[in-house]
């Protein structure tokens, strides 16, 4: 099985191929290893969030995603009608967070099976060159300085420069490397089953609720069922029908009997754990790999694709030989606290979530501070990521450290065209936008790595933007370029001399 390639990405689902995608994007050799033979057909994950949704029109795979969304079967019965902008969600099951408020191009949740996202995702990592095997099994890692080597449980084995793990919350690749998994034990056990459940879909009916003996969400082909009696004692056996109809019943209060064969049956804790760090030698981690915390918002899928939107432009500059010393190390450094956020918020969910009667009237005050404009606004942006900002040089301007704004441009004499436009090679951008001579002659060395667009803006400011690959703005038009452009995307291919 060996190959050559630069970079191999452990893990086949959405963060490991969104790295695919990324890293092959900038012509990395890539090699993603899944140890599961076919991708799996049933959705741990459900919609992307407004950041994600923004993340995949930057890479243009947005008419993909609605074309497969269209094809892939929904569990709730969500309408095709709302698969481009579902506008509520709920946080700890309380009350609805108005996600369609949003400051984004794309508020509110783009409805897709996680196994949609992998379909296109896959699809498109291919298609960029990435090798990818399925049924292989890691079983050893060694890193020197010149490069890193793994090994399968077949004996076979294969090098590159660098690894990432992306093979979910029991990461292989973490163990092998040693990494740290500081964090909670789980205090619930959540069993999720694809199946329609009449007894349940009547009384007490569809959405959430808050029970005496635990939490049930009802949806026309799901139901979820929570209880806060511990973790499960038999994690890996399978789910069976009686255990959810058992778990139902203690749940509701009274007998419930799950007459049909569920399609698929899960179960979930709010196990809460935070890697010590993302980055040892040529080792890295990226999504369930280097956080896990309990499914409530949503949040899971998406903090792991930005992960990787984040790493792989980085981790593709330091193979290519250009990146700035500490640019890798800024992967850690930004996403890392992030991660923290919404493990602090999923905890925050959980305990406000416990049907214990002393905790109803925290739960029934904080149902009406959401009923409060702002409170609900900042609990969108927190589960959305669009609330996400990271401290770079120069944060002092209210841009930098923000995804980029959706600006309209029109570039001299062309057709408008949108900044998200710009993006599908996933490539930095200059935005030029006062038409100057000199903001162009100091981006020159920098024609390789960063492409300068001119254009006037439809409304708004003009002073220039560096944008990098991943959205985020770097550099607002105060302070030196060069060294922005410098510290993000190493040193210039050329210097002109002084005229």
């Amino acid at each position: 099985m060996a190959v050559d390639a630069e970079v191999i990405v452990v893990g086949a689902g959405p963060v490991g191929l969104m790295l695919a995608v990324e890293l092959g994007l900038r012509g990395v050799r890539v090699l993603v290893i899944e140890s599961l033979a076919e991708p799996s057909p049933h959705s741990r994950a459900f919609g992307l969030h407004a950041r994600s949704t923004e993340t995949m029109e930057l890479r243009g795979l947005l008419p993909r995603l609605t074309a497969q969304a269209a094809r892939t079967p929904m569990v709730g019965g969500v309408s095709p009608a709302f698969r481009a902008g579902i506008p509520l969600a709920h946080f700890a099951g309380i009350r609805t967070v108005r996600l369609d408020t949003l400051e984004a191009s794309r508020p509110g949740m783009f409805a897709i099976a996680q196994t949609g996202v992998e379909a296109v995702l896959g699809a498109r990592a291919t298609e960029l060159g990435a090798v990818i095997r399925r049924g292989v099994t890691v079983t050893g890692l060694t890193q020197d300085d010149d490069g890193i080597m793994v090994s399968t449980m077949d004996g076979d084995f294969c090098t590159a420069e660098y690894l990432v793990g992306c093979d979910g919350g029991r990461s292989t690749v973490r163990g092998l490397a040693g990494f740290g998994f500081p964090g909670s034990d789980p205090t619930i056990t959540g069993r999720l089953a694809e199946v329609a459940v009449p007894d349940v879909m009547t009384d007490p009916g569809m959405g959430w609720h808050r029970c005496r003996s635990g939490i049930l969400q009802v949806l026309p082909g799901r139901v979820l069922a929570v209880e806060f009696d511990g973790p499960p004692a038999d994690r890996d056996d399978p789910v069976t029908v009686p255990e959810l109809s058992a778990s139902l019943s203690r749940i509701v209060g009274r007998p419930i009997e799950v007459a049909a064969q569920p399609r698929w049956m899960t179960r979930f804790t709010d196990n809460t754990r935070l890697a010590d760090d993302y980055r040892r030698g040529r080792v890295l981690l990226a999504g369930d790999a280097a956080h896990v915390h309990s499914p409530f918002g949503g949040q899971g899928l998406n903090l792991g694709l930005q992960d990787a939107v984040n790493l792989g432009w980085k981790l593709a500059a330091t193979v290519a030989g250009w990146a700035p010393e500490g640019l890798l190390d800024s992967y850690p450094a930004e996403r890392r606290p992030v991660a923290a956020r919404v493990l602090h918020n999923t905890r925050a969910q959980v305990a406000l979530m416990n049907p214990d009667s002393r905790a109803t009237p925290l739960y029934e005050l904080f149902g009406e501070l959401m009923e409060l404009g702002d409170v609900n606004r900042y609990l969108a942006e927190l589960i959305s990521a669009v609330g996400v900002r990271y401290d770079l040089p120069g944060a002092g301007h209210p841009l930098v450290g923000r995804f980029v704004p959706d600006l309209t441009l029109r570039p001299g004499a062309g057709a408008a065209v949108r900044v998200r436009e710009l993006f599908a090679a996933g490539r930095p951008v200059l935005l030029d936008l006062a038409d100057d001579a000199q903001v162009r002659e100091t981006a020159a060395g920098w024609a390789d790595r960063v492409d300068v667009v001119t254009a006037r803006p439809v409304e708004g400011a003009t002073e220039p933007l560096l944008v990098r690959p991943d959205g985020y703005v770097a550099w607002a038009g105060v302070g030196d370029l060069g060294e922005a452009l410098g510290r993000w995307f190493g040193r210039p291919a050329h210097r002109r001399h002084p005229r």
